[in-house]
């Protein structure tokens, strides 16, 4: 499967910010989706993940109560609403893929090419 993200910009720090990410080839439904993040300097890191069904999802502890990760199978699509933004959340945002909530938590089959997320003070 393919994944392309995009929605990145920059915004004030308390702004809001919707990154999308459409995927294309196999069947989107089946599996579970992610978005990981790489601060300059740091490596990347988990943010949040939903299964196929949207019935579950995951955050770090970071995003908890500030973002909400959502997917749209009818349209092939991910996406993460980042509201209350930090000066901390700066960052590529990347977008991943994995046959389960494990595998796209800890070690994503496929990966996004990343949209660049920046929060001013």
């Amino acid at each position: 499967v393919q994944l392309q993200a995009s929605g990145g910009g920059l915004v004030q720090a308390g702004g809001s910010l919707r990154l999308s990410c459409a995927a294309s080839g196999r069947t989107f439904s089946v599996y579970a989706m992610g978005w990981f993040r790489q601060a300059p300097g740091k490596e990347r890191e988990f943010v949040a993940a939903i299964t196929w069904y949207g019935g579950i999802t995951r955050y770090a502890d970071s995003v908890k109560g500030r973002f909400t990760i959502s997917r749209d199978n009818g349209k092939n699509t991910v996406y993460l609403q980042m509201n209350s933004l930090k000066p901390e959340d700066t960052a590529v945002y990347y977008c991943a893929v994995g046959n389960t909530m494990v595998v796209v938590t800890t070690n994503p089959s496929s990966w996004g090419q990343g949209t660049l997320v920046t929060v001013s003070s």
